[in-house]
This record gives structure tokens, C-alpha cells and sequence, in this order.
């Protein structure tokens, strides 16, 4: 095992000297001239930073107070149209009336948001001299608010400012912002506890975001009432999303093998590596997934399986916000990035949309392959709490039921067997993101093979070596909980 690893660790510094220097994942950000206080080439500390965060059914009806508490008097709440016309949004304005706090409402977010979305917003949060934000709804309105707040608070700066490199300049934020209180009401994203705003830039047709630990909520309200309001679909595409969060963080590389040290804490990026504490809080999230996932999915007012969604996706929040994700998600910015037609079940929208969480979880089979090779008893643990039974002392028996598992389940045909051109994926800008993989290198030498222009075949049994083929009669995830049909987007055959 020692010489997989070492030629792994070896081709990980290869990739590092070539990637670029992206503030919230790439080990290279932001290392200023000269040695580390410690001298070490390597890092030797980590840093944990989240939001507050509340939970209890309900606990939206404090949000009122939580303002009033913070002096606010001119606050600015955010949500989409379609989270506008539904209960929650509503106990949040009652609760700002009741306690006397002055507010306007921004309900333009756009799902999936676009460096334009995000400039409207920004340009909202100017003209509004807010003191405070709410952000209430998916990781799309708590991105955006994060963004309106950043900008409003620093009017000077040009939007690439902060916006990771190599799209943006990638700026640290130095700039004090205002007060903002997320309400999540969906249970996959875990942006009420991390300071990364994601969006789509248009010009390039890819995601990038921004990144810095300035940026998080000031308080998370965890209110599982609301997700009695989440459509089958979104449930489970957002249950993928903290399935992946939790695997990626749990098997991502140890924060002491990202190189080089920092050479000021200022600079150590907000994705550090996998550590022992990020450890506890994916392992926990990832249990409840496998406990509870496919009962809120299939039970629509299963409030036990619903608030304990929420709950992991919190801690699925802490785990990736501090470790960091890589492969699923580097990969999830193309496909997203690249829909045409798409339009997701259960997302009233007016574009087409890859919703995130399924982006993510498509390439997880051939990802977990690569990565099981530097850390395999993490990628056996991960196998067993999702169902792979122990059966044997044989580690070849266990590796295979590992393979097995990981194939067989997380829509490997979607990776190994589509025929469609369209599936190609190509080289995304944010290459950084994908070296927080330990095996990451291998994945790539592998990868770069398939990027084809659009109606150009893969030669060489290229899937093939992306991804060994799945058993005779494969199943998606989908299958796996239970859920029904199988969703087929950018021409995608099932």
C-alpha cells in the first residue's frame, strides 16, 4: 500500500505546481514569499469556522428578535418567487412585523444563480443601505445574499474582485459586512454554515464562486418545518448534495499534506483538508443519510426523516466547509455549467436546470475508485455505513464489495454506459478544486483523455477506463432509495 500512496503523494505535488491559484481550494493560494512561521513546507494546523447555528421546529419565529437584538433597523430579506407565495417566507415577515423591524424584500433570486443574478441582487443590496440581511431558501438565496451583502459592503470593488482565480482576481475580503441570518428550507446545500457563494459565470459556461471565511452567516436557523414544503425530487437531488459533501470531506486530502504552509493564517484557505474534526461531523451526516434519505423522500410528511436531513446537512456543512469537497463536485461545474433543455421535476424555473445535488452524485462511481487507492479503510468505512455488509476478514473480498457498491449504486450508467456525445464533459477553469482529491492525479491523467469537442466520439474505450462497467443489471441511486424513474438531461440516454 505504501507505494500507491507514494506515487500518488508524487503526482498530487506534480498537479499542484501546474494549478492555478484559486483562494478557496487550490494548495497553492495565496503563499506569499519566504518560509512559514513553523518553517514546514507543508501545513500543520487547521482552523475550524462556522456559523451559529440554531435548530427546533419553529425556531423562524425568532428571527424578529435575533434582528432586534442586533440593533438592525433597515433589514433586507432575500428569497425566490416561488418560496415568496409559501408559508415560510410568510413566518419570517410575521415575525419582522411583530417585532418592529423595517424591511424590504427581494424575491428575484434565481435558482442556480448567474454572475447576472448576483449583480442584481448586489445592485438591490446598494440602492437599499441594508443593515442587516435574511436569507430565506436553498443554497441559491443564501449564495446570492452572501454576494448582495460582500459587494454592498465593499461598493468600490469590480464583481471579479473577490470571485476565485483563475476567472476572478481572487482577493481576500477585508472589508467588515453586515449582520446576515440564513434560513435554509431545503436540506442539502449546508450554506447556512460555510462562507463559498457559488454561481454561474455566463461567459465562460462554468461555476465558479467566492470564497472566504468573511462571508458566512452570522446565525444558521435550522427550522425543519419548513422542509414538509419540498417536493419529492428536490428532497432527494438536495439529499445527494450532503451525501457527497460528506463522502468528499471524509476522504479528502489530510490538511498536514497540503502544500505549501501558509506563510500568514490570513492566507490558509477556507478548504483545508480533511481533519479530525470535519471527520465526526461528515461520518455523523453520513449515517443520518443512510438512515433517513429515502424515508423523506418517499414520506412527504415524515417529519423525523425530514428535520434529520436538515440536521446532516449542517453538519455535512461543517465537515466540507472546513475539509473541503474535490472530485464530484469539480466535475458537477461542467455538467451544470453545459445544460441546454433540461428542466428538472419538481423545479418550477424558467431555465433549464441541472439541479446541483444530481450534478454531483453522476461521477461519484468513477471518483470513489480513484480516491479509494490513497485511503481505502476511509472508503470502506463510508461503504459499510451506506449498507455494504462486513462479511469477510478478506480485504480483496471487502475492496470488491467497495467497488461493487460504489458502481452499483451512485448512477454509474449515467457515467460508464451513456452513448449520448453530450455527456462529454470538458476541462473546467476551476482545475484546484479537483487536486483536493487524493488520488487526484490519476483521476485526471485518466479524464483528459474523454475531453472531446461536442460530436466528436471518445476513442479507446474511454469510459471504459473512467469507470469499470457496473454489474449485469445495474441500478442507479435513484433505484437504490427507492425513488422512482430516472431523470435524463443534455440528451442523456438512461
Amino acid at each position: 500500500m505504501a507505494a500507491p500512496r507514494d506515487r500518488v503523494a508524487h503526482l498530487l505535488r506534480q498537479l499542484q505546481r501546474a494549478t492555478c491559484q484559486c483562494p478557496s481550494h487550490s494548495h497553492t493560494y495565496s503563499q506569499a514569499p519566504g518560509l512559514s512561521p513553523s518553517g514546514k513546507t507543508t501545513d500543520y494546523a487547521f482552523e475550524m469556522a462556522v456559523s451559529n447555528i440554531r435548530y427546533g421546529a419553529g425556531v423562524t419565529k425568532e428571527v424578529g428578535m435575533d434582528l432586534q437584538n442586533m440593533g438592525a433597523k433597515n433589514v433586507c430579506l432575500m428569497t425566490d418567487k416561488n418560496l415568496s407565495q409559501l408559508p415560510p417566507v410568510q413566518t419570517v415577515m410575521d415575525s419582522l412585523v411583530k417585532n418592529g423591524i423595517n424591511f424590504k424584500v427581494y424575491d428575484n433570486v434565481r435558482v442556480e444563480p448567474t454572475d447576472r443574478s448576483f449583480m442584481e441582487a448586489i445592485e438591490f443590496a446598494r440602492r437599499g443601505a441594508f443593515d442587516a440581511y435574511v436569507a430565506m431558501g436553498g443554497g441559491s438565496t443564501i449564495d446570492t445574499c452572501k454576494a448582495a451583502n460582500l459587494y454592498a459592503s465593499s461598493p468600490d470593488s469590480d464583481f471579479l474582485d473577490y470571485v476565485n482565480a483563475p476567472i476572478g482576481k481572487g482577493k481576500p475580503v477585508t472589508v467588515p459586512l453586515k449582520p446576515l441570518i440564513a434560513v435554509p428550507t431545503t436540506s442539502g446545500t449546508g450554506s447556512e454554515t460555510t462562507g463559498v457563494a457559488i454561481f454561474d459565470y455566463e461567459r465562460l459556461k462554468v461555476k465558479t464562486g467566492i470564497a472566504s471565511r468573511a462571508i458566512k452567516p452570522t446565525l444558521g436557523l435550522i427550522d425543519p418545518l419548513h422542509t414538509l414544503y419540498m417536493p419529492e425530487r428536490v428532497i432527494a437531488n438536495s439529499g445527494f448534495d450532503v451525501l457527497c459533501h460528506a463522502l468528499e470531506s471524509y476522504t479528502a486530502l489530510p490538511y498536514h499534506m497540503r502544500s505549501p504552509c501558509p506563510a500568514n493564517p490570513i492566507t490558509r484557505p477556507a478548504y483545508q483538508g480533511s481533519n479530525p474534526i470535519s471527520d465526526i461531523w461528515a461520518v455523523h451526516a453520513l449515517r443520518i443519510v443512510a438512515k433517513y434519505l429515502k424515508r423523506a423522500v418517499r414520506n412527504p410528511d415524515d417529519l423525523e426523516a425530514r428535520s434529520n436531513m436538515h440536521l446532516a446537512s449542517a453538519f455535512a456543512g461543517i465537515g466540507f466547509g472546513n475539509a473541503g469537497v474535490h472530485l464530484c463536485h469539480g466535475m458537477s461545474y461542467p455538467i451544470s455549467g453545459l445544460v441546454k433543455t433540461y428542466k428538472a421535476k419538481d423545479y418550477n424555473v424558467d431555465h433549464p436546470l441541472v439541479p446541483h445535488g444530481l450534478s454531483v452524485v453522476l461521477t461519484s462511481p468513477a471518483v470513489f475508485t480513484f480516491t479509494a487507492q490513497m485511503s481505502p479503510e476511509h472508503h470502506l468505512e463510508m461503504a459499510e455505513i451506506l449498507g455494504t455488509k462486513n462479511e469477510s476478514k478478506s480485504g480483496s473480498n471487502k475492496r470488491e464489495k467497495l467497488k461493487r457498491k460504489l458502481h452499483y449504486a451512485p448512477l454509474a450508467r449515467a457515467v460508464g454506459e451513456s452513448s449520448s456525445k453530450k455527456m462529454l464533459i470538458p476541462p473546467h477553469p476551476n482545475t484546484s478544486l479537483l487536486s483536493w482529491s487524493p488520488s487526484c492525479a490519476s483521476f485526471l491523467g485518466r479524464f483528459s483523455s474523454s475531453h472531446h469537442t461536442e460530436g466528436e466520439q471518445p476513442t479507446g474505450n474511454v469510459r471504459a477506463k473512467l469507470a469499470p462497467p457496473p454489474p449485469r443489471s445495474p441500478t442507479s441511486l435513484w433505484r437504490l432509495w427507492g425513488l422512482p424513474g430516472w431523470p435524463v438531461f443534455c440528451g442523456a440516454d438512461s
